[in-house]
Order: structure tokens, then C-alpha cells, then sequence
């Protein structure tokens, strides 16, 4: 967990500094008051692009001085910082006990894992959404997952620009490439197997409480290496026709289904998604906790907004004990239920 945060030209915070504790943290403040950008500053000290999946360039405060910074100290002393130079406003820079480090690297020191309104329609949006929620599920449990996914898609871009071009190509190069894509796919395909099958346990083995469980399942067949080796050679021809590589763990998709109907999550009420969601989070926290020893630092914005007053309750009781919790409302009421030991800030 994180023992302090330091944001300087960050979205609208220019120099603001946090000492949150060991469990709930709770920020209050208007609309505007930068509840959400606090969240997606913590976001981005894990691989990938945060919890807005914005540019980084729009992080940077307007009216700075083009750049940004996010450090924080975890609570084992280990110092880890990421943002970008105004010299360079899309390039990430990343750090680790003040030295030059991958943003993959990130994921060995700390879990994050967050739960924002725009993933409301997770269950119903395109394949893509449901693969990178399930890839951040699956970090938290295995670090080196980002690795092998940011070498896959290298590999994979590779392949699929060789295709695309007119000139004839060296069947070696496209066989290298593609025997990158074959090992770092079936490590790929193999974690995220394992983490839906624990997971999915976890789910069944879990308190019947107010949320509502959902059971999970992977999409396809487990990458096998030498089936998948010979697809991409085969495939050559018509994936050059299509402009993309047509086979692979970057085509799988998360099935969830609601345990209690037996129905598609897409084809569940709002609510009945949002809760089946919420569960899943939860439910991996505990996973987390159980694997690793830690619990991934989650982040719930707006989460207690729409909850009746016995599902806030039953929320907050599920979470107390499991790490560091940080929660974002307008209104301090709706956090009435959290500990008198939470940290609560207001913006």
C-alpha cells in the first residue's frame, strides 16, 4: 500500500501531497475537485495507462510546465515514480528507488486494481474492454503478465506491418517474430486461464451477500504452442488480406454470466451488471490477498453512489480488513459506515 503520494502538475493538482493509511481512504470534495484525478495518479504507478487510458500528455496540468510527476512510498520504504518530461510529453519515464525502470516493472512492487462509472458497460461493450479488465486482474496475481503481453503485441504489430507491405518478405524474419508471438502467447493464454479458473472458485466459494455472483469462463481453447506456430505460418496469406492476425490469446474474451439466472451479464439489468462487477473485484482481492500475501490497492470511484444504504453497508463490510482501500464521493454522509481509523481527505 501506499504511505504517501506526491502529485506535482498533475491534472488540476499543481503541488499536492497525501499521507493515506492502511485502509480506507476516503476523498470528498465538489465535482471538479479532482477526487477522480487523485485515483488515476494512482493508477499509473501499475503497467498500462491508467484508469482513463488517457494520453499522457493530457495529464499534464494546464498552465504548467508541460510535464507531470506521481511518486509515492510504500509501506515496505521502496520509492516508485512515474510521469513525463515537458520535453517529451508522450514519453513515460518511470523509476524505482530513483532509478531508470520499465513501466512492467511496476507490477512487481505494487497491485492495483480499479472500478470507475465508464466500466459500467464492461458486459456489453467489445471484446477488447473485457481482455484488458481481465489482464489487470491477472497482473495483480502474476507481475510478469505485463511483460509478456507488451512482447506479444510488439511481435505481433511487427508481423502485421511485414504483411501489410508490398515488397516480398523473409519468411525467417516473419518465422522469428512469430515464434516470439508463440512463446509469449501461450504464457499469455496461460495465466489468464489459471486466474479466470482461481477466480471463478473464488466466486463460488465466496459469502452470499448483497452482491450479486457471477461465474467466469475464458473464450476459446488454451493456446497450444506448436497448433498456434502452425496457424500463424499458415495464416500468412490471409492475414496479410485482412490487415490484422485473424488467431491468438489476443482475440479472447472474458464470459460472464450471472450464477443466480443463469444469464449472459450483457443481457442483465444496469444494476445487476454494476453488482456482478463489483463482485468480481472483490472477490479478486481476496484471491490477491490469498496469492501473494497483499492485497492490490483498490480504487472505487463513485462506488457508494448509487448503493442503497444496506448495500453501502454490506460493501464496506467486505472491504474492511483487505488493504488499502480508496473511495471517492461528493458527499462525506455516504461514507458514514466506513471506521473512525479511515483517512479522509477533502478536496
Amino acid at each position: 500500500m501506499l504511505t504517501r503520494l506526491v502529485l506535482t502538475d498533475f491534472r488540476n493538482h499543481g503541488d499536492l501531497v497525501l499521507a493515506p493509511g492502511t485502509g480506507f481512504v476516503v476523498l470528498t470534495g465538489e465535482n471538479g475537485a479532482g477526487k477522480t484525478n487523485v485515483l488515476e495518479a494512482v493508477s499509473l504507478l501499475a503497467p498500462g495507462k491508467g484508469l482513463r487510458r488517457a494520453a499522457l500528455s493530457a495529464m499534464a496540468r494546464q498552465g504548467g510546465a508541460g510535464g507531470f510527476g506521481v511518486a509515492a512510498t510504500l509501506a515496505d520504504g521502496v520509492e516508485v515514480a512515474t510521469g513525463a518530461l515537458a520535453s517529451a510529453p508522450e514519453r513515460r519515464v518511470v523509476r524505482v528507488q530513483g532509478a531508470a525502470a520499465s513501466a512492467n516493472a511496476l507490477a512487481e512492487w505494487l497491485g492495483v486494481l480499479w472500478l470507475t462509472p465508464a466500466m459500467d458497460r464492461l458486459f456489453v461493450e467489445a471484446a477488447g474492454e473485457r481482455r484488458r479488465f481481465l489482464d489487470r486482474l491477472v497482473l495483480a496475481l502474476s507481475p510478469a503478465h505485463g511483460m509478456h503481453a507488451t512482447r506479444y503485441e510488439a511481435a505481433m504489430r511487427e508481423r502485421n506491418r511485414l504483411l501489410g507491405e508490398d515488397a516480398p518478405v523473409d519468411p525467417s524474419w516473419l518465422s522469428a517474430l512469430e515464434q516470439r508471438m508463440v512463446e509469449h502467447g501461450v504464457a499469455l493464454d496461460g495465466a489468464r486461464h489459471a486466474a479466470v479458473t482461481a477466480l471463478d472458485a473464488t466466486l463460488r466459494e465466496g459469502p452470499a451477500d448483497l452482491f450479486a455472483r457471477a461465474t467466469l469462463a475464458l473464450d476459446g481453447e488454451a493456446v497450444e504452442a506448436d497448433a498456434f506456430a502452425h496457424a500463424l505460418m499458415t495464416g500468412r496469406r490471409r492475414d496479410a488480406a485482412a490487415g490484422r492476425t485473424l488467431v491468438g490469446p489476443h482475440r479472447a474474451d472474458l464470459i460472464v454470466t450471472h450464477a443466480g439466472k443463469g444469464q449472459a451479464a450483457a443481457l442483465c439489468s444496469t444494476g445487476e451488471q454494476k453488482a456482478l462487477l463489483l463482485g468480481i473485484v472483490l472477490a479478486h482481492a481476496e484471491l490477491a490477498a490469498a496469492r501473494r500475501g497483499a492485497a492490490p490497492v483498490l480504487l472505487l470511484d463513485e462506488v457508494a453512489a448509487h448503493l442503497d444504504p444496506g448495500r453501502r453497508a454490506a460493501l464496506f463490510a467486505r472491504l474492511e480488513g483487505r488493504g488499502q482501500v480508496w473511495m471517492t464521493g461528493t458527499e462525506a454522509a455516504l461514507f458514514e459506515g466506513v471506521g473512525a481509523d479511515a483517512t479522509r481527505i477533502a478536496l
